[in-house]
């Protein structure tokens, strides 16, 4: 059996027809569909690139394709190719595949609307679009309308669901629930077969620091790091206001220039470098920050968090963040925001306001001036971290997918005895558009 999958999310294509990211999803993500599924159809824009990028990463091959949506970027560029748009998103959920929202998206959106009604579905929750474009996080002028529709369509989005995957254990549930009727059945079957919490994280073996390795170089004096300057350490993209560098930026200076021996690094790029780099430079602490750009995963990125004191992770907005999780099976103390999911993964003296920079700075200057409570902090947030575990994590996805897979076959059954009733009548959200 075949899987679409629409997600929000932008892809490259050579001119050779070979599919690449920039970023998040490569081929290996795709795999852990097709331990259930044949195939896996992506659903998603693409935009031509002339050549390969040094730092991109393949997506097709070995069982994963495309379905191409032509790139917009925006609203008004949306509108102007919304024609084109909708017929790719039509026929790629016209044939009888499996089909998966990674909610919330345009994409998954359009999906869901073209579909057959009474055609099961599953959703995978991976963000929430009310904290999206709350007030500190978009500054776009549709931000009220967005925040408003959006939100209504995700919630629309689950209630709609034959099963649900959330990336947080509560956080996204209590504001995007299940089904009811869906509920109801829970008591009857295991839990995971309808709604399951379960990370995108995969952390293999190597991700994990060794347990005696977390005292090890700890600094004998408050205020320096494990290599004499104290190190913080961010990774993310620069492309979206929510993630709050500007916070961390405006709370180091305030750090730095208040006498702590620190430089931070920000792994990451995105179009709000230069704005980030001016604002540095007019706070005094440019020759402090260290711009590396994106990382390859794995090894490159875990050499810098090895060599930190400290991660920072200032979001406006977040589900449950992968960049985190990261620097926490590394044993190294973090600093989150109580948004989304981080207050499953952090302790409450751990976390701060979002875009408080004040609460930043003295949080920064207490961790700065207290060796071993970070060490302690490191070791929990190792023990958190390994609950993410790639053998922990995979099995509850597995029957998620298995159950979309059951669910789908008896839908092709009922299709085939009864194809006028199956496939004709339209679906609810359709109706509306």
């Amino acid at each position: 059996m075949q899987l679409t999958i629409a997600l929000e999310q932008r892809f490259y294509r050579t001119p050779d027809g070979q599919y690449w990211t920039a970023s998040l999803y490569p081929r290996s993500f795709w795999s852990r569909y097709l331990m259930v599924f044949d195939r896996v159809k992506i659903l998603a824009r693409v935009h031509e690139g002339p050549s390969v990028a040094e730092t991109w990463k393949r997506v097709d091959g070995d069982g994963v394709s495309f379905a191409p949506i032509p790139a917009y970027v925006g609203p008004w560029s949306f509108l102007r190719s919304s024609t084109n748009v909708r017929a790719v998103v039509a026929r790629a959920v016209a044939d009888d595949s499996a089909i998966l929202l990674r909610v919330p998206g345009l994409a998954a959106t359009l999906a869901c609307s073209e579909m057959g009604q009474g055609r099961p579905y599953g959703v995978e929750v991976v963000s929430d679009p009310h904290e999206a474009f709350s007030p500190g996080a978009n500054s776009h002028p549709l931000r009220p309308f967005f925040r408003w529709w959006f939100s209504r369509i995700v919630k629309a989005q689950c209630r709609g669901a034959a099963c649900s995957l959330y990336v947080t254990q509560q956080a996204l549930q209590r504001r995007y629930p299940p089904a009811a009727q869906q509920v109801r059945r829970l008591a009857e079957q295991r839990r995971e077969t309808f709604t399951v919490g379960v990370s995108d994280v995969e952390l293999p073996d190597a991700a994990f620091a060794p347990d005696n390795d977390l005292l090890h170089g700890l600094p004998s004096r408050a205020d320096v790091g494990r290599n004499g300057r104290f190190r913080i350490a961010f990774v993310g993209t620069l492309d979206a206001e929510y993630k709050g560098v500007d916070v961390l930026i405006a709370a180091f200076a305030r750090c730095a220039l208040g006498g702590l021996d620190a430089e931070l690094t920000i792994i990451g790029t995105g179009r709000h470098k230069p704005v980030l780099e001016s604002m540095a430079r007019r706070l005094g602490v440019l020759d402090r920050l260290k711009f590396l750009g994106s990382l390859p995963a794995g090894e490159p990125i875990r050499r810098h968090l090895d060599a930190s004191d400290l991660f920072v992770l200032p979001s406006r907005v977040e589900g449950l963040p992968r960049s985190l999780i990261e620097a926490m099976a590394r044993g190294l103390a973090c600093i989150g925001t109580r948004v989304g999911g981080v207050p499953e993964l952090l302790p409450e003296y751990a976390t701060i306001t979002p875009g408080s920079t004040d609460e930043l700075a003295a949080k920064i200057l207490e961790f700065a001036g207290d060796p071993t409570r970070r060490a302690q902090l490191g070791a929990q947030n190792l023990a958190t971290a390994r609950r993410y575990h790639e053998d922990l994590l995979q099995p509850r996805r597995i029957a998620f997918y298995q159950r979309l897979r059951e669910l789908t076959t008896a839908w092709q059954r009922e299709t085939e005895r009864n194809p006028i009733r199956a496939n004709c009548l339209p679906n609810r959200s359709r109706e509306k558009n």
